[in-house]
């Protein structure tokens, strides 16, 4: 699975939103997701990605800033060969 369809799947569990909704390019805002919702966003990533999401302050405005920021996490923190292709899911 990869990374783009794993956020999808946090988002749909926690927001009313549908999968065909949640192309890379759409705006957080647009979704109505806060600061606050980005917030719980990071601790649902932190459980599903087993990443450990620092505090600092990230300009993540749209789903696909998410994902790469997800897979930015995954290769630092489990090495570059774990970094999962966002296309095709698979390990880069």
């Amino acid at each position: 699975m990869t990374t783009l369809a794993r956020l999808q799947t946090i988002l749909i569990n926690n927001y009313p939103l549908k999968r065909e909704a949640l192309a890379p390019d759409v705006l957080l805002a647009d979704m109505e997701i806060d600061s606050l919702g980005v917030m719980e966003l990071f601790f649902s990533i932190e459980d599903e990605f087993k990443l450990s999401v620092p505090n600092d302050k990230q300009d993540l405005k749209t789903i696909g800033d998410v994902v790469d920021y997800i897979d930015r996490l995954i290769a630092e923190q489990h090495g570059a060969g774990s970094a999962i292709d966002t296309a095709t899911g698979a390990a880069s």
